[in-house]
């Protein structure tokens, strides 16, 4: 069995991972690359999407996902297998992403035009993504499923988003059985709606992130208080809070918190509970409006919390003060209106969509604070407004950046240092070798040294396209592209061979049945009789051209 990582390599986007086994190519997660790989979507597939069989989504994710139109245009047609709340939310997640493909494009083109340079063509289309979704299969939590015969796969809640799942694949192989697990993006414990990430028995490869394995996130407690904070002191001085947030799972988890935080304080916290109910909060983005409508369809993978809360009529995804923007008119509106707000929109990276709008029109006020409330990507526009740069270019403009930076950490959807090292020691039987990828160089490098020295586990940081072959006794080996691929192929022939015998054996017991039957008829046909001497050579003939084959491929 050999693995090649295709994403999430050099970096935290663009995961995808290739299982190659038993003549079968099987794709973990197919995500589109952001910041400064972005380049990199436009790149042939390392491997040929109608060769791919089956793909594993872990979820909803675009750096997780959103390559998939891509990959059926480009030939795929395998199955796609996810959990049910992972499909509903690419549905709409997919067709958003296409969305904004289209609409770059065409502004893009716009200049092409005028300067007579070649036009651009999308990504993919909405057409493609639309097309993409009948090859999604969704399968429930906790429930083994056969993908084919020598692969099973189950999944579990990660406690990432909704839907976010740990995938735990058997691959057989002769006689000999491995089990890989892929953490997908693994959440922290505790954290609202979702339930934690399910703990692992047993596993002899793991493909692991570490997003933050060299740092610690702040008390969950906090986050809140934090948020609150900065949002009244924000606020009294005249000034609006710009919360850059993926639409789906971050946004919905701080209308859950700020929900919680009022309707379990509100003794404690009366007369800043009243302030705070005057300031209005707007979720300015259609995406994050539909995947709020998904969330409310999927409450049956809810923690135990957020069960109890809609049991008891209380949607924790509401409050009096908190306003669905429903169009571009509305959007523009927030910011030439001149009152103290919060508004919250996507992309979570400063990307794409009407966050850019609002960044544009805040940045360069003192009065102004932007809120970080997850990951930033090396090379996107909110790693460099967190990191600290003058100016940056947002819509083609230079913009000074005069609002206030924060970044609260504690909202972040994955596990910090101690949450991954938490999770991997609770594995009732410790994988062999870890996998570790999704995350930055010294990210990666430091938490390969804390496993190795507190669990006294191997890691391998794998490099992008290397190739390895993987075994059950924990040997494992890199090869050159060129060698796996003449190696698969001598792979697929075998498969091919041996598929060929089992029919050949089918054939072969299906004539001598029908010459047993038909024996009493025979003695008295000598015609027919030489016609089955004729079939039952030709049969002869075929066993001979497999095991010649057979000897052939051996060589």
């Amino acid at each position: 069995m050999k693995i090649r990582f295709l994403g999430a390599v050099q970096g935290v986007t663009g995961s995808s991972h290739l299982i190659q086994a038993n003549g079968k190519n099987i794709l973990l997660d197919c995500g589109m690359f952001q910041g400064r790989e972005e380049h990199l979507n436009y790149e042939n597939f390392e491997i040929e999407p109608s060769k791919i069989d089956y793909l594993l989504l872990s979820h909803s994710h675009i750096d997780h996902s959103g390559r998939i139109p891509l990959l059926v245009k480009k030939g795929f047609r395998g199955k796609i297998y996810c959990s049910k709340p992972t499909h509903d939310l690419c549905r709409i997640m997919l067709m958003d992403s296409a969305h904004i493909q289209e609409t770059e494009a065409e502004w893009k083109n716009e200049k092409a035009r005028r300067s007579g340079r070649k036009l651009t063509e999308p990504l993919y289309t909405s057409h493609d993504a639309e097309f993409s979704f009948r090859y999604f299969y969704p399968v429930l939590y906790d429930q083994i499923f056969t993908v084919d015969e020598n692969v099973r796969v189950r999944y579990r809640d990660a406690g990432h988003i909704l839907g976010s799942s740990i995938t735990e694949i058997w691959v057989k192989e002769g006689e000999t059985t491995t089990k890989i697990v892929y953490s997908g993006d693994l959440g922290m414990k505790e954290k609202a709606i979702v339930r934690d990430p399910f703990i692992i028995e047993d596993a002899d490869y793991l493909i692991l992130e570490s997003t933050y394995g060299n740092r610690l996130h702040e008390k969950q407690e906090v986050r809140v208080e934090e948020l609150i904070k900065i949002i009244m002191k924000t606020t009294r001085r005249g000034g609006s809070v710009i919360i850059p947030s993926f639409a789906v799972g971050r946004t919905q988890e701080i209308i859950y918190e700020l929900n919680q935080y009022y309707d379990c304080n509100k003794e404690a916290h009366r007369d800043q509970r009243r302030s705070f109910m005057n300031i209005p909060v707007y979720i300015d983005s259609p995406l994050a409006v539909k995947a709020t409508e998904v969330f409310k369809q999927n409450t049956d993978v809810f923690d135990d919390e957020a069960k109890m809360c809609m049991m008891e009529g209380d949607n924790p995804l509401e409050f009096e003060n908190l306003h669905f923007t429903q169009n571009v008119e509305e959007s523009k509106m927030l910011n030439k209106s001149k009152e103290p707000k919060v508004i919250i929109s996507a992309s979570g990276m400063c990307e794409a969509g009407r966050i850019k709008h609002h960044l544009k029109h805040n940045l360069w006020k003192k009065e102004a604070s932007i809120v970080f409330v997850g990951y930033q990507a090396e090379g996107t526009l909110g790693r460099k407004i967190l990191d600290g740069q003058e100016f940056v270019k947002v819509l083609g403009d230079e913009v000074r950046v005069m609002a206030e930076i924060y970044s609260v950490e504690g909202f972040s959807g994955h596990a910090d240092k101690e949450g991954l090292i938490s999770w991997l020691e609770s594995f009732r039987e410790k994988p062999k070798k870890v996998f570790i990828v999704h995350g930055e160089h010294e990210a990666k490098i430091s938490f390969a040294e804390e496993i190795k020295n507190r669990l006294k586990i191997n890691c391998i940081i794998p490099e992008y396209n290397k190739v390895y072959d993987v075994q059950k006794e924990c040997e494992i080996s890199e090869e050159t592209v060129e060698d796996a691929v003449s190696c698969a192929r001598d792979s697929a022939k075998e498969v091919q061979i041996e598929d060929l015998k089992k029919e050949i054996e089918k054939l072969k017991s299906m004539f001598e049945t029908t010459l047993e039957n038909t024996k009493g008829y025979l003695e008295k046909d000598k015609m027919n009789v030489e016609r089955y001497k004729d079939i039952q050579s030709n049969i002869l003939s075929l066993e001979n051209e497999i095991l010649n084959l057979s000897m052939l491929n051996s060589k």
